[in-house]
């Protein structure tokens, strides 16, 4: 589905020149017009961006009048190109909030969201922060983790797909940073825009939902590159080349729930914080990166591809060379997420890279916040992070320290509030 098909969603628009003139006040309602790393390389597991790119909107556009409507069939969030930050918060329901507290929390957060997504100031004597910004593509999204359910009163909606990911090896997850009763999405092109968002929806919260995690990520800024580019990862790589399409067959069914019927039009959410052992990699030689990861590091080309492959070139599992040796290795990225060795198992990978200062030893907490779009984690994330675990070369320069999994219903329609359909149905 592309941005397109999302009813009353823009299009985002190019950088503007240097020079250009500001975007029009945050007050005012916009018009706009504007699309993990395997640890990106790859064809299934990690992912950089999500390939929604819409047409350019013209020459001179302001990033910053970039707005994607609330309101619609689906969520923001997913199926839009990576913003170039990214908020991540989970709640906790306080123990007096029930099914009416719930409801009234995501009305409130809803129409706040909608405000923000169009312009418009959250509410009246809000701090304004981001009042003179535009919206800048800005997005909320919201999930709820499978606990939500037995506090709302609603065990019995609780859907299947929300089973308690299994135990992958090699995990060293943080429990506090890990699950939640509900999950909030904030991305925007511009990153004084995104806070403002989040700390508005914290305050909407108070005396109903608690913060129990928070995590900030960031991407490339649109028009930081000369012409439209796959980003990169802390590592160098180029992230995302393989990701799912929204033209490409199977993609709605690969990314989008079809029940129960609350769901019907949503999405499953897989949430992992991956350190990368940094200090490690970059000691590698340059032929050793490559190697593990199967692609060039250059241009993200294949090492199937020989000498006049490019970024896009398909990768050829069955490659060798002259000596006989496979083109990508066994224990190569590209091979080992590859959806042809994980029988055909798929997601939508939204990823963005964090640096969070320097841990105990000196070296840096740095990483890749990822996320996973899936019809059905159980033959999506699943399968392919069991198989990543046991024989991914890669793992070993990785380390997951968080997880948590969130249905993410469909949209709302104009004055309506994500969730509406669970909670009054």
């Amino acid at each position: 589905m592309s941005t397109a098909e999302r009813p009353g969603t823009a299009e985002r628009p190019p950088a503007a020149a240097p020079g250009a003139a500001r975007g029009p006040s945050r007050r005012a309602v916009l018009g706009g017009a504007g699309a993990g790393l395997a640890v990106g390389a790859a064809g299934g597991a990690w992912g950089g961006r999500a390939s929604a790119q819409a047409p350019a909107a013209g020459a001179g556009a302001a990033p910053g009048g970039a707005r994607v409507p609330f309101h619609g069939a689906r969520q923001g969030g997913i199926v839009e190109p990576a913003q170039a930050r990214v908020e991540w918060a989970a709640f906790d329901l306080l123990s007096s909030t029930r099914r009416d507290g719930l409801a009234a929390l995501l009305r409130g957060w809803s129409a706040a969201a909608a405000r923000m997504a169009a312009g418009e100031p959250a509410a009246e004597g809000e701090n304004q922060i981001a009042l003179d910004a535009g919206p800048s593509s800005l997005t909320v999204t919201f999930g709820f983790g499978a606990t939500l359910f037995d506090k709302a009163g609603l065990a019995d909606r609780r859907p299947e797909a929300l089973a308690a990911l299994p135990a992958f090896p090699g995990d060293a997850l943080d429990p506090a940073r890990s699950d939640g009763d509900l999950w909030v999405q904030v991305g925007a092109d511009d990153a004084l825009v995104a806070v403002h968002a989040l700390r508005v929806l914290v305050r909407l919260a108070t005396g109903l939902a608690a913060p129990r995690w928070l995590m900030s990520g960031f991407a490339r800024t649109p028009g930081a590159t000369p012409h439209p580019m796959t980003g990169r990862n802390l590592m160098g790589q180029v992230d995302g080349t393989n990701n799912p399409r929204p033209q490409d067959e199977g993609f709605a069914a690969t990314v989008f729930a079809t029940g129960p019927d609350w769901m019907a039009g949503g999405s499953y959410a897989v949430l992992r914080r991956i350190r990368m052992l940094l200090e490690g990699w970059d000691t590698l030689p340059l032929e050793r990166q490559e190697r593990i990861v199967g692609r060039r590091k250059s241009d993200g080309a294949p090492l199937s591809g020989g000498p006049d492959a490019v970024e896009r070139t398909p990768v050829d599992l069955a490659a060798t060379h002259p000596d006989g040796t496979l083109a990508i290795a066994p224990d190569a990225h590209v091979r080992v997420a590859a959806a042809a060795s994980n029988g055909g198992a798929a997601m939508l990978r939204r990823g963005f890279s964090f640096h969070d200062g320097l841990l105990p030893d000196g070296s840096p907490d740095a990483g890749l916040l990822f996320a996973a779009y899936q019809a059905d984690p159980a033959r999506g994330f699943v399968p392919v992070q069991q198989r990543l675990a046991r024989g991914d070369g890669l793992s070993r320069y990785l380390r997951h320290e968080a997880s948590a999994l969130f249905a993410v219903p469909p949209g709302a329609p104009e004055g309506g509030y994500v969730g509406q359909p669970l909670l009054e149905g």
